[in-house]
């Protein structure tokens, strides 16, 4: 479609700086767009004809017939991709508004009925026989194109229930999940905290973790958790509900963990994420511990307390960065890699592809969302000014410039699974933090950003390996009766202390910081994928440094396959293998390095 320039709509003035709104009219231009209604009514269309077409039959197509049937419904996801990312993305810029909430749930009403006929197709193509299959891929490039979606799709095969089973789960998904991950979202985006007679929103008050002034931080700590508390039951009964009704599912299906939906999606054998786990866990000491242990000596406290984790150090510049100042450090980053990352990153800026302001009901954190292929990427941010802010926009737009990248594959074969998807994001961020740090005018300076870097792999590998132990013992223990907050609250516990060390004390009332975090409510035990992102990362950078020629086509390229290929294929032109168990010990020696060098300062 035609793309016109505009200058970015901005959310008033602050002390960074005007930030970019996104402009959805890329998608549609209103909830009312002729477009909008006509695509929903030819989704009823053609998810009716499809089944009419295609239903019982698909064993007797030849590999021309079949090929049609793929692409028919690589369109079909095509549209419905486009109508849900509008619909999503006009609900998470303000997530309280009930009329954008009543659009999004009619939208996935509507789309769930009109595609139940659809859901004959992935079960009967799992019928197929596995000779008679391989036979019409050899006979057409275009239909063996699509294999690793086919490879996917059969995965599931030994979990699939009956056709009748499948159905009814299909049509009760928007009462099931989906509608507990409203709750969430609107019961997240509704708190307010009270911190020093200033009522704040969520991202408000988390972002007074990183002041400098420590009863500010104390303050912040106190006020996220007595609004968790007092909406512990609510949050309670969400993860009660979501984790029983996983296991319900997982039962039916006969999977033999409850990751193993996660690991099926991602494409990853349980054994790599295993490897992963145990890899972080082992260096818990090393990493994390140790790290901590030097972090309080900075502060000057014998112990720290919880809401001295993100705290700044005291030679730290406290100073805004604005948004043209982060716009700048970013692109100037990806340019000095290549010019090309940089061009692909520029029209985020210029489109209206980022929303990057905090406002009164947006939802918290930040996201980088695909849409469709046919469209362009868009990134929210709340963005505060923090160096950390400047760090998530250059992660974020790794993703989008992935995205852009992986278009070129299609629909079907674009989307990454969770464990490669965050290449592009963390590859940027490393980027960003190694043109900052050759900048470094001062021993302060340098020193500053190596314990920033430190403290945001620490929260990427060894908060989220945390996290994931903490939903492996979640769902164990769920699948043994009903969770009390307190029981929940323990399990928190259990690998705050293990991951954190001995540096630490743990305020009364953190037992309750479960409750905010989103990945557990939206996608369980997606957190693997940040661990694995970071460890691939610091891998591929290592390459890198070491003056691989040819390192920046390959990169490109491995950004261009998305999920055309398997992670051992992908990372095989670098000499590296994820299944390897060494291969994450290389990635966590980076961390390691930069707290010897830390370490060394001090002497």
């Amino acid at each position: 479609m035609t793309r016109r320039v505009f200058d970015a709509h901005t959310s008033g003035g602050n002390s960074f700086g005007a930030l970019p709104e996104w402009d959805l009219s890329d998608l549609y231009t209103a909830p009312d767009a002729p477009e909008l209604k006509r695509d929903l009514e030819w989704v009823d269309t053609a998810c009716a004809e499809f089944a009419q077409a295609y239903e019982g039959k698909l064993a007797t197509l030849d590999a021309a017939g079949l090929l049609s049937a793929v692409q028919k419904d690589e369109r079909i996801s095509t549209v419905v991709g486009r109508i849900m990312s509008y619909a999503g993305l006009r609900y998470y810029q303000m997530t309280t508004d009930s009329e954008r909430a009543k659009f999004m749930a009619d939208c996935q009403d509507r789309i769930t009925t009109y595609t139940t006929p659809m859901v004959f197709y992935g079960l009967e193509f799992n019928r197929l026989d596995e000779g008679h299959l391989s036979g019409l891929l050899s006979q057409n490039a275009g239909l063996a194109r699509y294999k690793p979606v086919f490879d996917r799709m059969r995965a599931m095969k030994p979990y699939q229930l009956s056709d009748e089973l499948e159905k009814f789960l299909h049509d009760q998904s928007t009462v099931g999940a989906s509608a507990w991950n409203r709750l969430f979202d609107e019961t997240i985006a509704g708190l307010t905290f009270t911190v020093n007679e200033e009522e704040l929103n969520i991202e408000g008050v988390l972002n007074l973790l990183t002041e400098q002034d420590r009863s500010q931080r104390e303050a912040a700590v106190h006020a996220l958790a007595a609004v968790f508390q007092a909406n512990l039951k609510t949050f309670s009964r969400i993860h009660n509900t979501l984790a029983k009704e996983k296991e319900i599912e997982d039962r039916w299906r006969r999977m033999p963990t409850s990751q193993t939906a996660r690991h099926l999606s991602n494409h990853v054998e349980p054994e790599v994420v295993e490897a992963l786990r145990n890899a972080v866990v082992a260096a818990y000491p090393r990493l994390s511990h140790r790290y901590y242990r030097l972090k309080a000596k900075w502060l000057g406290f014998d112990r720290m307390q919880v809401w001295d984790r993100n705290a700044p150090l005291p030679v730290e510049d406290s100073r805004i960065i604005s948004w043209d100042e982060a716009e700048r450090t970013v692109t100037e980053a990806y340019a000095a890699f290549d010019p090309a990352m940089a061009d692909l990153a520029k029209p985020f800026f210029t489109k209206g592809w980022i929303d990057a302001g905090v406002k009164a009901g947006k939802a918290p954190g930040a996201f980088a969302h695909p849409t469709v292929t046919e469209v362009h990427p868009y990134v929210m941010l709340n963005y505060l000014g923090k160096p950390r802010d400047v760090m998530t926009l250059a992660h974020e737009l790794g993703h989008g410039v992935h995205q852009v990248l992986a278009a070129g594959q299609g629909e079907l074969l674009s989307s990454t699974p969770l464990t490669l998807a965050e290449t592009a994001s963390v590859f940027g961020e490393m980027l960003t933090f190694r043109k900052l740090l050759s900048e470094a005018k001062t021993k302060a300076e340098r020193k500053t950003l190596l314990a920033g870097k430190v403290e945001d792999m620490i929260n990427t590998v060894v908060r989220q390996i945390a996290f994931y132990d903490f939903e492996c013992k979640l769902h164990a223990a769920r699948a043994q009766g009903e969770l009390t907050p307190d029981d929940i609250n323990a399990l928190w516990m259990s690998v705050q202390s293990q991951s954190l060390g001995d540096a630490f004390d743990f305020a009364h009332g953190y037992e309750t910081f479960w409750a905010y975090i989103p990945h557990f409510v939206h996608s369980p035990f997606y957190v693997y994928a940040y661990a694995f992102g970071d460890g691939l990362v610091n891998a591929l950078y290592a390459v890198y440094e070491e003056g691989d020629p040819d390192f920046r086509t390959k990169y490109f390229d491995m950004l261009k396959a998305g999920g055309s290929k398997h992670h051992k294929e992908l990372l095989a032109p670098f000499g590296l293998d994820a299944s390897d168990p060494k291969f994450w010990d290389k990635g966590l020696s980076m961390i390691e390095g930069m707290i010897d060098e830390l370490e060394k300062m001090e002497e």
